[in-house]
């Protein structure tokens, strides 16, 4: 019988093309998902016999326990996406709303996964954890945490629960920092630095820019639910409770580096650029992605061009209608 794999949060950005991936892999896949922002994006798995879909709200004691299938065995390992996703979207929640689903329901999901019998649990996490870089150099995963966000402190609270079971539990968790993802999805979102980038030049041939010289780290999607996949397959010990930074070197970009691979598509796009500061994530760093390269052997198929590329291919075709709706972002306040 095929590995079951349970994914909170699995119509998002990431767990929509997460699932497809791991069906095209022969696993069996159970969504948990509150469909905040609706489910269009798992339309296309439901005839799979391998596909089940339960409609819960994570923070809810059992909803993990009451999404598995009584056909089913328990899922082998849990992939946990579900998540109030980026500091903006924090931001407008508050920070009581913000730790219920960042980080109660981390716990209570992981919980859960353990009475089931599941054997290992993927948390996705995110470089904002490190906030800025104090002497330049690229962040390991051994660097101080100095978080700029509410977002980014709800990360590192659930990575220490995390961790602090790594031991003991029989549920061995595996923590990914994500580097800032890119690309198109089933449900792709435009809050997305490069996919908002290129949006609004194809749109309105203009650009408006903050924190110019600002740098991070980016990685195309396909690469990313790449990595999340070592996570499941790789050996144990070389799982439990690491934390593994998930990107690529050659994805360390300032914006003006990122906005002139987009003129190179669209050069009849306008940059304006403005000097403002705000409270947020005001992330200025570049991240080592060493070990996992070394550990899990993990390398990039895909650079940034490629990414400018499908998401400007996908609005030239009109495979998305109405890109400037709400549900294309989980929050309505855009960082340039």
């Amino acid at each position: 019988m095929p590995e079951h794999v349970l994914i909170t949060g699995g119509a998002g950005y990431i767990g929509s093309l997460l699932t497809g991936e791991l069906l095209r892999c022969g696993y069996r896949v159970t969504v948990v998902d509150d469909l905040l922002y609706g489910g269009e994006s798992l339309l296309a798995y439901f005839p799979h016999p391998d596909f089940h879909f339960a409609k819960a709200n994570v923070w809810e004691p059992r909803a993990i326990l009451q999404s598995v299938p009584a056909s089913w065995p328990p899922p082998d390992a849990v992939v946990h996406l579900a998540a109030i996703a980026g500091f903006p979207a924090c931001q407008a929640v508050g920070r009581q709303v913000a730790w219920r689903y960042n980080v109660e329901s981390v716990q209570r999901t992981f919980e859960q996964a353990e009475k089931l019998g599941t054997r290992r649990f993927v948390y996705a996490s995110t470089y904002s954890v490190y906030g800025l870089s104090p002497d330049g150099a690229p962040v390991t995963e051994e660097s101080p945490l100095t978080p700029q966000s509410l977002y980014a402190e709800t990360k590192i609270a659930a990575e220490r629960f995390l961790l602090g079971q790594g031991a003991a539990a029989s549920c061995a968790p595996v923590i990914f920092r994500i580097a800032t993802l890119y690309g198109i999805s089933p449900r792709t979102r435009f809050d997305m630095i490069v996919n908002q980038f290129v949006l609004e030049a194809y749109l309105r041939r203009e650009l408006l820019i903050y924190q110019r010289g600002y740098s991070r780290s980016y990685l195309h999607l396909q690469d990313g639910v790449r990595g999340l996949l070592l996570g499941l397959e790789a050996p144990d010990e070389k799982i439990r409770a690491q934390v593994y930074n998930l990107g690529t070197a050659s994805g360390n970009y300032t914006k003006d580096e990122v906005v002139s691979r987009i003129l190179k598509r669209l050069p009849e796009t306008t940059v304006h650029y403005k000097d403002m500061t705000f409270g947020g994530d005001m992330r200025d760093i570049s991240v080592s992605f060493e070990k996992i390269r070394r550990k899990l052997g993990f390398e990039a198929r895909f650079t940034l061009d490629d990414g400018i590329r499908d998401v400007l291919h996908a609005l030239r075709m009109g495979l998305i209608q109405n890109p400037q709706e709400p549900r294309y972002r989980n929050a309505r306040f855009i960082v340039r």
